[in-house]
C-alpha cells in the first residue's frame, strides 16, 4: 500500500484536487494507493495525539502512514513554506518507523508563479532528516488556479504534462 497525503486541512482544497489526479492516475497500474487529505485529521488532533498520545481516531492514520511504501505529499504554499498542520502531522507520528527509508516524491502548488519552491526544499530538508529517498523530480505548480476547472480536473498544458511525468517516475521509482 502506498499514500498520497494532501497537506493542507483546508476544505476542498486545491491541493486534495492534485492528490485526487495522482490518485487517479497511480492507481492505474494496480498498485495500491490511498489518499488521506489532513482535513481528515481529528479536531482535537495538537491536543489529543502529540507527544506520545494516541486517540482512536488517529490510530488508523497512524497504521496508513506506517503501512506506506512510498508516499506522495502534495504541499501547498503557506506564508513561502508549507502548512504547519503538515508538520504537525509529521511531528505527531511515531518515531523512525512512520518514515526510516520510505520513498517520497513532493509536489509544489501555489496560486502565485513560484510553485511552492521554497516550502518544498523546506520540507525535502523535513524528509531528509527522516532518512526518506526523495524522487529527485519535484514539481512546481505556479498560478494552481488556473490550472484547474471548476469541476477539479486538471487542464491540458504544461503542469499535467509535469504531473504525468513525475508520475510515470514515482511508478518506477
Amino acid at each position: 500500500m502506498n499514500l498520497i497525503i494532501s497537506g493542507t486541512n483546508r476544505p476542498n482544497s486545491y491541493s486534495e484536487k492534485v492528490a485526487n489526479y495522482y490518485l487517479s492516475k497511480l492507481s492505474e497500474d494496480g498498485e495500491g494507493w490511498r489518499l488521506l487529505s489532513l482535513n481528515e485529521l481529528p479536531e482535537s488532533f495538537v491536543f489529543s495525539d502529540m507527544y506520545g498520545k494516541r486517540s482512536s481516531a488517529f490510530q488508523g492514520i497512524q497504521e496508513m502512514v506506517s503501512e506506506a511504501k512510498k508516499i506522495v505529499f502534495v504541499i501547498p504554499e503557506y506564508n513561502g513554506s508549507f502548512p504547519g498542520i503538515l508538520k504537525a502531522f509529521v511531528d505527531a507520528l511515531s518515531f523512525p518507523h512512520s518514515f526510516h527509508h520510505k520513498k517520497a516524491a513532493l509536489i509544489g502548488l501555489s496560486s502565485g508563479k513560484y510553485g511552492n519552491i521554497r516550502g518544498v526544499d523546506h520540507f525535502t530538508g523535513v524528509c531528509n532528516y527522516l532518512r526518506m529517498h526523495v524522487l529527485p523530480l519535484k514539481i512546481h505548480i505556479p498560478s494552481i488556479l488556473t490550472e484547474i476547472d471548476e469541476d477539479g480536473t486538471i487542464k491540458e498544458g504544461t503542469a499535467r504534462q509535469f504531473m504525468d511525468e513525475q508520475i510515470k517516475e514515482i511508478k518506477e521509482f
